[in-house]
């Protein structure tokens, strides 16, 4: 077998070991006691999963534009409420369209500059991807460290979460 070979069989095995790693812990960790998330456990886009929960993003923006948070609660809700349903559920805006609405709708409703919220909303973004990417880090440097992965496929996971081939919660 060539060497190319023998490395792409060996950062194909890292990706799927930890993938499959990965699934795993995410099932042991599952929440069995009910199949649908409550509107407490949603996410700022109403789903639920590794991204910031509601209550989290309303006190971090809150905290970002000096206001109380019970106007920033207020406003997200009256947001949400006037644009349910989507017009087609089966697509969805771009990011940057999404984040510039959102950002617009709230400095209409909070009467604060849109560009002040458009900087809120981006280091909150930016803080919690560099939590994401520490906890990766941490993950990966876990399973090296315990025989699951070797450093050579660890760095290939990280190279191929770097590169948008893998997504971990970007």
């Amino acid at each position: 077998m060539a060497v190319s070979k023998k490395t792409a069989t060996a950062i194909a095995s890292g990706v799927l070991a930890l993938g499959a790693g990965i699934g795993v812990a995410n099932m042991a960790a599952a929440d069995t006691t009910s199949g649908t998330p409550s509107g407490a456990d949603r996410g700022w886009a109403g789903h639920s999963g590794r991204g910031l929960r509601a209550g989290d993003f309303v006190t971090e923006l809150a905290n970002k534009l000096g206001i109380d948070e019970a106007k920033v609660a207020e406003a997200r809700r009256a947001i949400r409420a006037e644009n349910q349903p989507r017009p087609d559920p089966t697509t969805r805006p771009d990011a940057a369209e999404r984040e510039a609405a959102l950002a617009k709708a709230l400095s209409s409703k909070l009467g604060i500059d849109e560009t002040k919220i458009k900087t809120a909303l981006q280091e909150i973004r930016a803080a919690h991807q560099a939590e994401r990417a520490a906890a990766l880090k941490a993950r990966l440097d876990a399973a090296v460290q315990d025989g699951t992965l070797t450093q050579a496929e660890a760095d290939a996971v990280q190279k191929a979460v770097d590169q948008g081939v893998i997504n971990f919660g970007r």
